[in-house]
């Protein structure tokens, strides 16, 4: 559970909800953000929403909003104006899901250890510099009663609790799951025959004339000559920087893997037939005249579970947490009652 709603984010408007003067003009300046805008409205304790008899109020949604878009601080509290209803609208939907998260949690007397508590507590107090900034942090946003803070400090451990037991326990996939998912996944992890190469080459400018198409041949046989000297992909790459025309020259003139399908024709028959560091003749493609190195053939296969597995892992417990959550969510939403305001 992210503990910034319910905690950090209640220092953030305090430190962002209610800018300087400065940072005030610095926000409406126009080289600092020249798409049309919007500024979110400061929270004056107004309800926005009822949950089963409870108000969620703009202070609320003003933390969530900056949860979602928190480039939104550095302009004073500015949004682009095309993002503004979706960004209120999914704050809406996310302050929502956790109060019903958090009265679900209450009625299942989920408990919070007290030393949790306490560390989180102290963690807390850490992001303020120093304690007159916490001080007037209390006095703006829990009219200076600290128990007030602790709270809601507790509020948001106890939805995190929650959350482990019914989304994130439940979304943790064992090996042998993980395994079973990358049996079915059918060609995902598959690659293609692939060819790694670098690149020199003389190219004439668009509607060229015989004459610039025989000088630019002309500067690919010297390029050719000097290329056919070199012997490792380093002083190829030298070389490619010094007098290659086409953008890879940056790049040492490396073009990393290319798939078979993508190589021209003109320079997939003669890789074919290379051995890795093999510099080719000159291949006309188009109008163009290109030599290149062959640093690596790759043949068609499938990456082997344990290269991918992490990553994997990642992708397929995050897609699950998301379809629990949604779960959750459409379930507690069935005999509650949720107004929004």
């Amino acid at each position: 559970m992210r503990m910034h709603l319910s905690i950090s984010l209640a220092l953030g408007v305090m430190l962002f909800g209610l800018p300087s003067a400065s940072a005030q003009v610095a926000a409406h300046t126009p080289a600092k953000f020249t798409v049309p805008s919007v500024q979110l409205a400061m929270p004056s304790g107004k309800p926005v929403a009822r949950i089963n008899g409870v108000v969620l109020t703009d202070r609320d949604l003003l933390r969530e909003e900056y949860a979602i878009f928190p480039y939104a601080r550095q302009h004073g509290g500015t949004i682009p104006q095309n993002m503004e209803a979706g960004i209120r609208k999914g704050a809406i939907e996310m302050i929502t899901f956790e109060e019903l998260v958090y009265q679900e949690a209450q009625k299942q007397k989920v408990a919070v250890p007290p030393e949790r508590l306490a560390k989180a507590q102290k963690e807390f107090q850490k992001q303020f510099t120093n304690d007159g900034e916490y001080q007037q942090f209390l006095r703006i946003e829990f009219q200076g009663k600290e128990p007030l803070v602790r709270s809601q400090i507790k509020r948001s451990l106890t939805i995190d609790e929650f959350l482990k037991k019914n989304v994130a326990q439940k979304a943790t996939l064992s090996p042998v799951e993980l395994r079973a998912l990358y049996d079915k996944s059918g060609d995902r992890f598959k690659y293609p025959e692939s060819f790694a190469i670098q690149t020199i080459s003389a190219m004439p400018p668009a509607n060229a004339t015989p004459a610039q198409q025989k000088e630019a041949r002309k500067r690919a046989e010297d390029a050719l000559r000097q290329a056919k000297l070199t012997k490792t992909a380093e002083q190829f790459g030298m070389l490619a920087e010094k007098i290659s025309d086409d953008d890879y020259r940056v790049m040492m003139g490396d073009h990393k893997w290319i798939e078979r399908d993508k190589m021209p024709p003109e320079m997939l028959q003669p890789a074919l037939k290379m051995k890795l560091g093999d510099v080719s003749d000159i291949a006309q493609v188009g109008q163009y005249y290109v030599i290149f190195r062959l640093n690596g053939h790759m043949q068609p296969g499938k990456f082997k579970f344990e290269k991918v597995k992490n990553k994997f892992r990642t992708e397929m417990e995050q897609q699950k947490t998301e379809k629990l959550r949604s779960a959750l969510n459409k379930k507690l939403r069935q005999s509650a009652k949720v107004e929004t305001l």
